[in-house]
């Protein structure tokens, strides 16, 4: 069992993602999702997501021709280092759903995320464990949820895009914990 002696009372990891377009808060659920919150915080520790960036964005628009649409921002660490893809933690194991302002690990198969993260846009239960957005039904591992900042990850969404590409991606100044 992992070890968390940086929880506030409430038992979550407040953190802090200092971003070119402003700030956003995160709580991070620990005991629902130890693997992958403990993944998030060795970027965060390690200061790889400094100079980072969000640089993905889905919308109504740029998600027209898909069965599934969602609406989400993308963001990940600059270059440099990755750890060790994580063992996934379901939805139907933490019982975090995707929700507005859930964020949750991108990865392409199980098993294989790294550092990238996204934020969801309204609710996404397509993402959640046996949803309709990854063929193979385990969905994506959501870990925590923004406090506050929505209007500047709705700022972020709205960006100029090309295939959901931000034209100017939004530079991650930093993340920290806050606790």
């Amino acid at each position: 069992m992992l070890s968390f002696a940086f929880l506030n009372s409430n038992n979550v990891v407040n953190c802090k993602i200092e971003t070119s377009a402003g700030t956003i808060f995160v709580e991070l659920y620990p005991e629902k999702a130890p693997i992958t919150v403990a993944n998030f915080l060795k970027y965060v520790d390690a200061g790889l997501y400094t100079n980072g960036s969000f640089f993905r964005v889905t919308t109504p628009e740029n998600e027209a021709t898909r069965a599934i649409k969602i609406e989400v921002i993308q963001g990940g660490k600059s270059e440099g280092k990755d750890f060790d893809p994580i063992v996934i933690e379901t939805t139907e194991k933490t019982g975090i759903r995707h929700e507005s302002g859930t964020i949750s690990m991108a990865r392409g198969g199980p098993n294989t995320a790294t550092n990238n993260f996204f934020i969801c846009v309204n609710a996404q239960p397509e993402l959640d464990f046996s949803g309709k957005r990854n063929p193979d039904g385990f969905g994506f591992a959501a870990f925590g949820k923004v406090t506050q900042g929505m209007d500047i990850v709705k700022k972020i969404q709205s960006g100029e895009n090309k295939n959901q590409l931000l034209i100017e991606p939004v530079i991650i100044k930093s993340i920290s914990r806050v606790n």
